[in-house]
């Protein structure tokens, strides 16, 4: 089935306007004007980002809706897909990212737009905890795409925790997914969007 409904997460630092959500939105506004397609600025509290996902899906189709996430968006898509049982494409997803942004309180500023900055609170990381939601229940419904020379994760935890689920794993690779866009033909086909 063809979504309807599609919603990219980005990653911890990152925006929409990371190289990978806009080659996926001018994608998908070629081939796919028809579907909905989001793309929000997630805050830096996980509550609030959660909040912000969990609103801005709240009236969408369930059975026709599906979900991609990058890093700390794969953390946020893994918690949508869990809730929702939709499709999600996970890309370097982040598999503690509480554990893992413990050690980067304090300032920061956006990859895409450096003059913005915002403050990653110890707060977070408890709200982070609160989100986690371990392997998945439906692992047939997940792609995820990793990268075994991810500098920022290690790939053997997310393949470990996405045991089950459609898992490309990658000779070599960077966090980024530099090649993205090599991977573009699977992503769409898995979401039923080819």
């Amino acid at each position: 089935m063809t979504p309807s409904h599609l919603i990219y997460l980005h990653g911890f630092r990152s925006s929409p306007l990371s190289t990978k959500a806009r080659l996926m939105a001018t994608w998908m506004a070629a081939h796919h004007p028809d579907v909905v397609w989001w793309c929000p600025q997630l805050p830096p509290s996980p509550q609030a980002a959660a909040e912000l996902i969990g609103q801005g899906i709240a009236n969408w189709p369930r059975e026709s809706m599906a979900v991609i996430g990058s890093s700390l968006g794969g953390f946020y898509a893994t918690w949508v897909a869990e809730q929702t049982r939709c499709r999600a494409v996970l890309l370097n997803p982040a598999v503690d990212p509480a554990r893992d942004l413990a050690q980067h309180l304090g300032e920061h500023t956006l990859w895409h737009r450096p003059e913005e900055r915002f403050y990653f609170q110890a707060e977070y990381v408890d709200e982070l905890r609160a989100l986690q939601c371990g392997g998945p229940r439906q692992p047939e419904n997940y792609l995820c795409i990793i990268a075994r020379g991810d500098e920022l994760l290690d790939w053997h935890e997310m393949t470990a925790r996405y045991a089950g689920a459609r898992i490309k794993l990658l000779p070599a690779g960077d966090h980024a997914l530099s090649d993205f866009e090599d991977h573009l033909g699977e992503i769409v086909e898995f979401l039923g969007l080819s």
